[in-house]
């Protein structure tokens, strides 16, 4: 909306718009929790009780289980192909808007701007969705603690990080400011 529409963002990006947007993300969620979570509770536990991961996520409760989970597993998969395909289809979707904006733009430095901006965010979801996709998408075969704590520090710890040191980056006041600060140490 900021770079299609920028003059009409604050009319059609308003509280009641966003908050039902935030809602339904939290009511998507609570759906797929509520189907997923009680039948992992329920999981028979004949190996250690010790998870050796930094979070407690279904697919490490699938590795711990003695019982057959290959009908949980495809139901996960299939919903977060699902849930998946769905938030990439969207951000597909918005992105090939917003290009095509940003080709009618006439100034060569106003499509710098925006691709720039575009080219920020689009880091920022990739860091997020890779690893997450890799985390969620691999058969159960393929288990690998260590890889799978990596993993999940990429896309719990890593991505919120650069999120605002990215978007900073872009503001000409912190640049200066990076810029003095490796001169000083030079």
């Amino acid at each position: 909306m900021a770079i299609c529409k920028p003059l009409n963002y604050n009319s059609l990006m308003n509280k009641r718009f966003c908050i039902s947007v935030a809602a339904a993300c939290w009511a998507v969620g609570c759906i797929n929790s509520s189907i997923h979570v009680p039948y992992t509770l329920q999981l028979p536990f004949c190996r250690s009780h010790n998870i050796n991961h930094f979070l407690c996520e279904i697919p490490i409760f699938f590795h711990l289980s003695c019982q057959d989970t290959w009908s949980h597993e495809l139901s996960m998969y299939i919903t977060a192909c699902t849930l998946g395909l769905i938030a990439f289809i969207l951000i597909l979707f918005s992105y090939i808007y917003i290009i095509s904006t940003i080709l009618n733009i006439r100034s060569t430095e106003g499509r710098h701007k925006a691709f720039s901006t575009c080219a920020s965010h689009l880091t920022v979801v990739s860091l997020y969705y890779g690893p997450l996709m890799f985390m969620y998408f691999r058969p159960h075969s393929r288990n690998s603690p260590s890889t799978e704590r990596t993993v999940s520090v990429i896309y719990t710890v890593v991505t919120p990080m650069l999120n605002p040191i990215i978007y900073s980056i872009r503001n000409k006041d912190i640049k200066v400011t990076i810029q003095r600060t490796l001169n000083m140490q030079v």
